[in-house]
């Protein structure tokens, strides 16, 4: 899907309005503070039921007003929105004015991938971040893994309950037994779904990074030695985990790094073509996602200009042309887009917009 419009009220800084876009391309740009990124931040949070900036919803409520409202109209005419109140414990949810109990919900109608200044802790972060960033894919991609990672959950959970009450009993025995089942399953799952992701990410860096699209290789960490089966790993460590209370290998261990010549992508690359390296990862894992669902995916890149010389946004035009998804762009400057402005000739249609204040206008 892509949105043709988006209303917001007390989301932030921004001022209470709607704003319509184009359906292939827009740059937003402004100063420092103005409202660009929470604007990227608004339509993140109707594909994903939270922010890319922080974990507290309250947060992004504006901070004199009680309530904050979002909603969006796609190219078909649906209609999208959600509400919470700073004391609210649950959101408002509605699809086509029909109230829904899930945010999962939503998130079938949008598959939004966001590229910003934080995203190079994919790169230099713990393993969480790598987790959330291949699980959101096979949340849209490998339709079995919600309900299995949800099952998993539980069963970890219960485990680790087990574990910190030193409660070792048939009980114990039996959560342990699912756990190992459902990890391998997840862990068939993650791997299939990271060689894909592997496969398409080679097309992209021929793009982006043609000069080192030879190099770099996928290590995958299932959450376990892949030497050993994990009942036995777990056996040998089991006074450890009563003694730390909880599961010390499994499925939510897992991990994945991209290496050159064994070291870490941060280790050899510089920052520019770090951020090149991500806007490749994102764009694979989009177009996985186009061919699975069969929709149009939503692409955030907040502050194309940083780390980005004059080359690599070449390169960046390059790869946008031929990218079929909604792509919204900011930077603190004009100047920092020029080079992936399409001309009257070219395919790709555009719409400029400047933040000032938080209201967003397009420029004519």
């Amino acid at each position: 899907m892509s949105i043709e419009s988006l209303y917001v009220k007390n989301f932030r800084n921004l001022t209470e309005q709607r704003i319509s876009f184009n359906s292939n391309l827009n740059f937003i740009v402004g100063d420092n503070g103005s409202g660009k990124s929470s604007l990227l931040e608004a339509v993140f949070f109707l594909g994903h039921g939270k922010s890319f900036r922080t974990s507290k919803s309250d947060l992004v409520c504006h901070f004199d007003e009680d309530v904050f409202f979002l909603n969006v109209k796609d190219e078909s005419s649906n209609s999208f929105g959600l509400s919470k109140g700073k004391e609210d414990v649950s959101f408002l949810i509605k699809k086509n004015g029909n109230r829904v109990s899930r945010l999962s919900e939503l998130a079938t109608d949008f598959a939004v991938q966001v590229v910003t200044p934080e995203s190079f802790r994919l790169l230099s972060g713990g393993a969480k971040e790598r987790r959330k960033f291949i699980d959101l894919g096979m949340f849209h991609v490998k339709h079995e893994f919600s309900s299995q990672w949800k099952i998993f959950s539980k069963i970890l959970r219960q485990r680790n309950a087990l574990l910190k009450n030193r409660f070792e009993s048939k009980s114990y025995e039996y959560w342990t037994n699912e756990f190992v089942t459902y990890s391998k399953l997840l862990s068939e799952l993650r791997e299939k779904y990271c060689e894909l992701v592997s496969s398409e990410l080679t097309q992209w860096l021929k793009i982006l990074l043609p000069e080192l699209v030879e190099t770099i290789d996928l290590s995958y960490y299932r959450g376990w030695s892949k030497s050993r089966e994990l009942f036995d790993v777990l056996a040998s460590q089991r006074e450890k985990e009563f003694n730390q209370g909880f599961s010390v290998a499994g499925a939510q261990k897992f991990d994945f790094k991209f290496l050159i010549g064994g070291h870490s992508i941060e280790q050899k690359l510089s920052r520019g073509q770090q951020k090149l390296f991500l806007l490749a990862l994102t764009f694979a894992q989009m177009k996985l996602i186009e061919k699975v669902k069969q929709v149009k995916p939503i692409l955030l890149i907040d502050d194309i200009g940083a780390e980005l010389d004059l080359s690599s946004r070449t390169r960046f035009k390059e790869a946008i042309s031929t990218l079929s998804c909604q792509i919204l762009i900011t930077a603190i400057e004009q100047e920092a887009i020029k080079p992936l402005v399409f001309a009257e000739n070219e395919l790709k249609e555009y719409t400029m917009f400047h933040v000032k204040h938080g209201q967003i206008l397009e420029s004519k």
